[in-house]
C-alpha cells in the first residue's frame, strides 16, 4: 500500500489543504490532499527536487 503524507506544517481542519508526496516505484508521486482519489502526478526524483526549488524560489506565484 502506498504511504502518502504531507508535510507538519500544514496542519489541520479545512484550511489545511495541500498537497501529499509518496514513494511510487522509483518516482515521487504528488496529490491534491483534498482529493486523494484523484490524480496523482509521478516525478523522478530530480524533477521533484527542481519543483521544490522552483516553489521555494517563488517561480510558479500566481499574479
Amino acid at each position: 500500500m502506498t504511504q502518502w503524507r504531507k508535510s507538519k506544517r500544514s496542519g489541520t481542519g479545512a484550511q489545511s489543504d495541500c498537497v501529499e508526496v509518496a514513494n511510487l516505484s522509483g518516482n515521487i508521486g504528488v496529490r491534491d490532499s483534498k482529493d486523494p482519489s484523484g490524480p496523482n502526478l509521478a516525478l523522478s526524483a530530480a524533477c521533484f527536487r527542481q519543483l521544490a526549488a522552483d516553489i521555494k524560489r517563488g517561480t510558479h506565484d500566481m499574479p
